[in-house]
């Protein structure tokens, strides 16, 4: 990876810049940050060595620009054509760059870029659902080759899975906030985006934690050397058939507390079976209706991304349906919301038998009429 800042310094538009990591670097050495100027290293792409090659190779991998400011910002309107000329030159590598001024792309490109350029890929923002719906719509519509997305510092739940499945989003990127002043990341959003990249095929990245983070509503101050060493060891990046969930670890609920918990749930209380599904349930047996809850479990749960996740397990029909709504594992999300489950994995034949447990042990509490006692 290569950095380079052909210009220094940012003015604060968003939510997300409020404890820009740039200003409180540039403060500790007494520098305003919100004056932008050209850098020494504006050519850094170009320029070589004794031996008359490039610095700067493909080798070295990705070229993130523009990290102590922004590529799109105004004050750099008379210097971003060199840039683009400089890219345009070096065709060999590959730029990364990330914005928060999506919305100024069409009127800063270069005018023989086309539908895009193949070496750049273009990274737009959103830390909270309001950037999310104001410039995931931009971003789509742009003429753009390399789409992706970063949620950092995430700073609330956020819903992309409808700019998701248009299909041009490669890569989605969430973590937390460092600093001092660090505002708070929740792991249910974290584990909320990477379940709508799951179902839409996209790659997520869980890059850090944040300087504080919230896990099963605890509270944890995370030291800034281990922010992303944490994330990484969490398993929960993803990547479509790389298998890459089977890192996660995690622990299946206990049955009584998992039924006291649905017990409590409006929604999950108010299913029972019907006078015709106890008769089918008789008629049948329970060791037909078990071989049922296996196939289903098997064709509509077990694979990584199951097709229609969230709308493949209908509200009446069999026995089984109806006890898979009871119980949440009637999708995936379900499945790790209730049952610790993670999303894009493949399902154990442990994780089979116990959900097909908690299913006919709701079916038998159904049929002798003590659900929940």
């Amino acid at each position: 990876m290569t950095i380079w800042n052909p210009w220094h310094g940012c003015h604060k538009i968003s939510p997300g810049c409020a404890n820009c990591y740039v200003y409180r670097r540039d403060d500790s050495i007494g520098k305003d940050a919100s004056v932008v100027t050209k850098t020494g290293s504006f050519d850094l792409p170009l320029q070589k060595n004794r031996l008359k090659e490039y610095k700067v190779t493909a080798d070295d991998g990705v070229v993130f620009a523009c990290m102590t400011s922004d590529f799109f910002i105004e004050e750099a309107d008379e210097w971003r054509q060199d840039c683009w000329d400089i890219i345009r030159e070096r065709q060999d590598l590959k730029f990364y760059i990330i914005t928060k001024r999506i919305h100024r792309f069409a009127e800063c490109i270069p005018i023989d870029w086309g539908d895009g350029w193949e070496n750049v890929t273009i990274c737009s923002t959103c830390e909270n659902q309001d950037r999310a719906d104001y410039r995931l719509p931009i971003l789509l519509d742009l003429p753009i080759k390399h789409k992706t997305v970063c949620s950092e510092p995430m700073l609330g739940e956020i819903d992309m899975e409808k700019y998701l499945r248009t299909g041009l989003i490669e890569h989605v990127t969430c973590g937390g906030e460092s600093g001092p002043n660090a505002r708070p990341c929740d792991f249910r959003w974290i584990k909320d985006v990477r379940r709508q990249c799951v179902r839409t095929g996209v790659p997520f990245t869980f890059k850090q934690t944040g300087a504080v983070f919230v896990m099963d509503g605890k509270t944890y101050h995370v030291d800034r050397k281990i922010q992303m060493s944490q994330a990484r060891k969490s398993g929960y990046s993803y990547a479509p058939g790389m298998g890459m969930a089977e890192r996660i670890s995690y622990t299946l609920p206990d049955r009584n507390t998992l039924f006291a918990r649905l017990a409590g749930s409006d929604f999950r209380s108010r299913f029972h079976l019907s006078e015709g599904d106890r008769k089918y349930v008789r008629e049948k047996g329970v060791e037909t209706i078990r071989s049922h809850a296996e196939d289903f479990v098997a064709k509509r749960l077990a694979p990584e991304n199951p097709e229609n996740d969230g709308k493949q397990t209908p509200m009446k029909g069999h026995p089984i349906f109806i006890a898979q709504h009871a119980t949440a594992c009637c999708c995936r999300s379900c499945l790790e919301k209730w049952h610790n489950i993670p999303s894009g994995k493949v399902l154990s034949d442990e994780d089979r038998k116990y959900i097909v447990d908690v299913l006919m042990d709701w079916i038998d509490k159904e049929m002798r009429g003590n659900y929940g006692r």
